[in-house]
This record gives C-alpha cells, structure tokens and sequence, in this order.
C-alpha cells in the first residue's frame, strides 16, 4: 500500500498541463455555438413561428401544438449540421443533479429503411420512467409513469451528439418530481407581485425578472490521489486526515497565480462553457490550497440554475481529461475553508430598472427603500424556511466554519443603508436620499480616484446586501441553486403581495390620487397621497424586520444568544430544520403562491430526510471499513515494527540499556494499541448505533438518530485515526495525506 502511495504521489508530480488550441474566433464569436437561441432560432423558423415563439417566452403565451412542429423542424434542421443523432429531455430530479434519457432520431419509413423524424410531439413532451427517481411517496414502483415537458424559456443545447431539451419533471398525477417546476412557479409570482409594487413608480413595466449569478467554489485533486482515497471516491469528502503543517494559513493562494495545469482546465471548461451559452466571467486561486472559483455574468434565475446544473457536469467531465477529480463536496477537507455557491440575487423590470440598485431620485430611493424592506420582510418572516433550502448533509459541515456563513440567517446592510432605514423608521423623510459611489482619493500622484461603493462587505453575513443585489451566501458548493431560489422568490413575492395591499387600503383611506403628479420637468414627482401611504407601510415593515438586520461578528457567540433573542432560527440539526418546510407559514405562503402543495412539501422533506440519512450512512459504513481493514491493520504491523526493533535491541545492548533507548519506540507502541483498541470499540459502536437507526421506519425520526447517534461517533473515530497518523512510519501509512492531496499541481 505505501509503495501504491508513493507512485500515485510521483507521478502527479510529473504531470504536465495539456496543451489547450483555443477557437479561431474571439469567445465572443463562439459564445453559444452550441445554442438554439434566438439568433438560431431568427435563422431556422419561419418568421411567423418566430416571433410566436418570442410570444412565448418573453411574455408566458400558450404554445400550440403548430408551432411546436414548426420548432421541432427547424431544431433538427440545426441540430443535424451540427452532427446530432439523438434527443433528451434534460430534467433536474431530486437528486440534486441532472438526468437524461437519449432517443435517437430514427423511425421507420414502412419501405424497410429508416428515417429521421423529430416532431412537436416529441418536443414537447416525453415519458421517463418515474419509480426510481426519489419521490417522497408520491409515486410507488407500481405507478412508474411520469412526464417531462419542454421549457421554452431555457434553450436547447447540443452535449456531443445529442439535443439536450431543459424539461420540468412530474408525476402521472402532476405533482412535480424536480427543481424546476416549483421555481418557474415560484419566478411567476415574485413577477406579479414585483409588477404590481413596480408600477407605483413606474407604470410602464409590464414584467419584474429574477436575475441570478452564481459564484462557483471547487477544489482540484490529481485523479490518482483520489483514486487512491476510498473516502473521497465514495462520499466525496476525507472521512480522516490530520492537518497539513502548512495549509491557508499564509493567505498565499489566495488571488494567486494559477497552476499551469489549472490553468490549462480553466481554459478547456471556459471554452466549452461559452460555446454553451455560459457566460463565464471570473476565474482565480481561492482560500483554501487547490481551491478555486468560477462565476459568470448574472442571467434570468431560472437559466442561470439550468447553467449553473450543465456546468457542474462538464466540470467533472473535463476535470478527468486533465488528470483531476473536481469536489464539488462542501467541505471535502478539515480544518480549511469550504466551498460555497454564493448567489447574487436581485430584481430588474422590463425596463431596465434594477429594483435593489439606488437612484438619484427621491421617487428611485424611496423605490429602492421598498425593495430592500420587503426583501428584508420575507427573509425574516421565512428565515427558518431559507436556511432550510440551503441545508444539506454536506453543507452542514461548512457553515460557520473558516469563512462560510454561520447557520442563523441574518442580513448585513452596510452603514449608508441602515442609516437610511433609520431615519425613514424615525419619520425623518428628507433623508429620503442616498449617495452612489463616493470617489476616494490617494496620496499618489499616479494612481487615479477610487470609488468606494455605497456598502461594505461582510463575509460572516448569510445574505449580505452588496450595493445592488444581495448575495446569498450560505448555499452550498455542490447544491442545486433552485432549492434557495424556491423559497428566497416565493418569500419575497409573498412579501410584496402584502405590501401592495396594505398600501392600496391606505391610499384608499387617505384619498386622492394614487399616482405620483409628473413634475414641471416631466419627471414623476411624489403625490401626497400615495407618498404617505407607501411611507407609512414601509416605515412599519422597518420596525417589522428589525430583526433580521445584523451588521456584526456573524461568527461570535454572542451572536447566537442575541439572535435567539431576536426570535431567530438557531437550530443546528439539519434534519429538524427541514421541518421547517413544513411550518404552516411555510405551507400557507407556497400553497397560496400556487408554488407547492402541502402533498408536495411532504414528499420533498421526505426526499430530504431520507438522503440525508443515507449520506451518513455512507460515510459510516466507509469509515468503518476504512478503520478495519486499512487504519488498523498498518497501524498494528508498523507496532509490530517496533517491538522487534525493541527485541533486537535487547540482544544487541542488554536489558538496561535496551529499556532506556527503546522508551520512545515503548510510548508509541502503548499508544498505538491504545488507539487501535479504542478505534475497534468506537467502530463496534458506530455499526449498532447504525443498526438500531435502521429499524426505525419513519424517515424523519430515522434521519434524526443519525445526526444525533451516528455522525459524532465518526468525528471521535476520526479523532484517534489523524493521531494515528502523527506517529505511525509515513512509509507505512496507506491514504494519500492533506499535504500530498491539496498541493500536487
């Protein structure tokens, strides 16, 4: 084994980066290549079908069977001269990934041949098979069908050979069996009730888009490591290790240069990504050694989910032709930082308005400030449901550790916003009014003004607001990003319905008119009227969702005690914060919002106890054989090293010189067997623990005594393993080590 350790070790030190040929065309060129977006779409339908389908997906008209024929030949068409054979509808099941079944265009010509045919019909709809995808018991084994439909607003792309179309997933009965549907229902009403509050300062907007831009974490490690890592390979994170001597601690790999091998697989995985319609913007070392970062420009929230899932795949994909495993796991290593997903969330209507962004205006501010108070609303009223849809087995480990965000979701604001709320909240409206960047300038002569934005950054903060949007950052690395769009969208939409409607009961109240007089310039002026009324409602939701505003340590324990105080969820059992899923506030808001069903929420939590469950079962049943059948046996055979060492020593000096030279060889002999003794014991343990979990029938009671029985018995086993480590002969020791997994280049 040590010398299996040692070749895996040398060779991924004498890998060289492949050589990458970029595209003839500049990336903006290529971008979307492989794309059957509206430019395709220009090109290869009839204009009529064209501008239908615009109907479609700019403005949620019905597509007729017609049209989708008319689409379905003209994608083929494309798809054809770009060499595609086959078809799929490309769904995201509960299984925080994606799926796919390939049909290939042929048919029968019923002359004994085969033709190519691809029609409306095929477009449209398709039927996988149900019963194996988690369902929450909504659909048995013996009631499989199920149904994937066509979203016209994410575009088809080519993978290969074949025609990827992005398809929501539901049941025979038509609950929904994925990700998708539920936010497109979720995206439909923060639309509606966005549009209704939008149209107080602008009357012109006809739609209020969700926009999204996620940022990537990932680490890299040499295939042959990982390979040589049973942990890694089947859980996706290092069951045992001991820390690196040197790890993050010198701040060094931050921002820095990147390796020629990773620097090689960017440039492939960007490449590919563009050709996908994927806007990759920024890439660089992160924190962690062998961690890095990509993240693209913000899209609608609903394609930036579907780009954010087709990356994911073809990280891995290109990952492997380099020589790396990507771990997309949340905290693959102990004792540095983990990886996130932070998500950029923000509101733009149809007329280029960023609803978070400040004006220069009062009607802008005061626009603004209603934006960020509703906001602020249905984040603290629905604080216990948004940590849930970020909370996972694996996301559990990262939070409020080395950098991540700590479980209690709160929001910083910055001292220029919080400044504003508290005059509006002290009725002080000539401080409706609030400064865009502000220059700064250094005494160098040669480097030119800086400008400061109007908010700091706070990175203990789960969901910052970061000067036009606010940046989610407790989701999870390797999390789907509908999960939290889900119920960050419907949270707010909810909000926003509440507000409009106490403020058209004031307006009403107040009388006059509920539009804003325009100005001698032309420019909307604020009305009394609808002034109060909107500043009254607003000036009561300040004082509301007080609570959730929080600008410091996010990390101290004071912070734990003042947010439960504050009514805060402070609950760190990941299986009790699901059920937050299914508080009545959580079921009235999504059932109302026409999002999910009761029947759908409890399917969902029982997906989610149930993988949780058996992630950790996983973890415990590889640690467990990893302990006996690795750590143990090297432990116990580098024992016996020694004690013949010591048996040699005594022929060759005497007993009493013998003793007092071997006294070293005596301790880590008695350790040893100390903690091979103890590790035996803890594993017997961890197994009945695990035994007893599994007669438990009820998934949440189940998933409940794992994260309460099972889990900490790995963290003790794990404890005596990275001992084991310090002092067993590195020649002997079997698992490729931190310092070698988090530093080959």
């Amino acid at each position: 084994m040590a010398n299996l350790r040692f070749q895996v070790v040398a060779e991924a030190f004498k890998k060289k980066p492949l050589d990458i040929a970029a595209p003839a065309e500049r990336p903006c060129e290529y971008f979307g290549k492989k794309v059957f977006n509206r430019e395709k779409m220009y090109k290869y339908l009839p204009k009529q079908v064209y501008e239908k389908m615009m109907d479609v997906i700019d403005n949620g008209a019905q597509l007729d069977l017609a049209v989708a024929d008319a689409v379905a030949a003209g994608m083929k068409q494309w798809a054809s001269e770009n060499g595609v054979t086959h078809y799929t509808h490309w769904f995201q099941p509960l299984t925080e990934g994606t799926a796919e079944k390939h049909d290939s265009f042929i048919e029968h010509d019923g002359k004994g041949g085969m033709i190519e045919e691809f029609s409306g019909k095929l477009l449209v709809q398709q039927e996988p098979d149900a019963s194996s995808f988690p369902s929450g018991g909504i659909r048995s084994t013996f009631e499989a069908r199920g149904y994937s439909a066509w979203d016209p607003t994410s575009p088809v792309f080519i993978i290969d050979d074949t025609l990827c179309i992005p398809t929501v997933f539901i049941s025979y009965s038509g609950e929904a069996l994925d990700y998708k549907a539920p936010l497109l229902k979720a995206l439909h009403a923060v639309n509606v009730a966005a549009s209704d509050v939008s149209r107080y300062f602008y009357p012109d907007v006809k739609k209020v888009i969700s926009t999204l831009g996620w940022e990537q974490e990932y680490f890299l490690v040499d295939e042959g490591l990982y390979s040589a890592r049973p942990d890694l390979l089947l859980t996706g994170r290092t069951l045992m290790g001991h820390d690196s001597a040197k790890n993050q601690q010198m701040d060094d790999h931050y921002f820095g240069t990147i390796p020629d091998r990773v620097q090689a697989f960017m440039k492939d995985l960007e490449i590919q990504a563009l050709e996908l319609g994927i806007p990759c913007k920024t890439r660089h070392n992160e924190v962690a050694p062998n961690q890095f970062e990509l993240a693209p420009i913000f899209e609608e929230t609903n394609l930036a989910v579907d780009h954010n899932m087709l990356l994911m795949s073809l990280m891995r994909k290109v990952a492997r032709k380099h020589g790396f495993r990507v771990l997309l796991h949340e905290k693959p290593f102990a004792g540095i930082n983990g990886s996130g997903k932070h998500n950029n969330w923000s509101l733009s209507t149809d007329t280029g308005v960023r609803l978070h962004a400040p004006g220069k205006t009062q009607l802008d501010t005061l626009r603004f400030v209603v934006f960020i108070v509703e906001t602020l609303m249905g984040v603290y009223r629905h604080n216990g449901l948004i940590k849930a849809s970020i909370m996972s087995a694996s996301n559990a480990h990262r939070l409020g550790a080395n950098e991540a965000p700590p479980a209690i979701i709160s929001s910083f604001l910055g001292k220029q916003v919080t400044e504003l709320l508290d005059h509006i909240e002290k009725a002080d409206t000539d401080a409706l009014t609030m400064a865009g960047k502000q220059g700064m300038k250094m005494d160098i002569p040669e480097i030119p003004e800086i400008m400061i934005d109007n908010t700091d950054r706070n990175r203990t903060s789960p969901f910052a607001f970061t000067g036009n949007r606010f940046e989610f950052r407790a989701v999870g690395s390797e999390a789907n990003c509908a999960s939290a769009m889900i119920a960050l969208n419907a949270a707010v939409a909810e909000a926003l319905a509440n507000f409009k409607k106490r403020v058209d009961k004031r307006i009403a109240a107040i009388g006059g008119d509920p539009k804003f007089a325009p100005a001698a310039d032309g420019t909307p002026a604020l009305h009394s009227a609808k002034f109060h009324a909107i500043l009254d409602v607003v000036r009561e939701d300040i004082k509301t969702c007080k609570p959730i505003r929080f600008d410091g340590n996010g990390y101290s324990d004071e912070w734990v005690a003042e947010a439960e105080k504050r009514g805060l969820d402070t609950e760190k059992s990941c299986p009790v914060i699901f059920e937050r899923f299914l508080d009545k506030s959580s079921v009235d808001m999504f059932s109302s919002l026409g999002v999910m069903t009761k029947k759908e929420l409890e399917a969902r939590n029982e997906v989610k106890w149930e993988t949780y469950t058996k992630k950790i079962q996983i973890e415990a049943r590889v640690l467990g054989d990893l302990s006996i059948n690795h750590i143990i046996p090297v432990a116990t055979r580098y024992q016996s090293q020694l004690l013949e060492n010591i048996h040699n020593m005594h022929e060759t000096f005497g007993a009493a010189k013998a003793n007092k030279l071997s006294e070293r060889n005596i301790k880590i002999i008695e350790e040893i067997a100390e903690r091979t003794s103890n590790i035996e014991a803890m594993v017997d343990d961890l197994v009945n623990a695990r035994k007893k979990a599994n007669k438990i029938e009820d998934e949440h009671k189940k998933a409940i005594a794992y994260h309460d029985t099972v889990a900490p018995k790995m963290d003790e086993i794990r404890y005596q393993i990275d001992k084991l480590e310090l002092i067993v002969d590195d020649a002997c020791w079997p698992l490729p080590k931190y310092r070698e997994l988090l530093f080959i280049r």
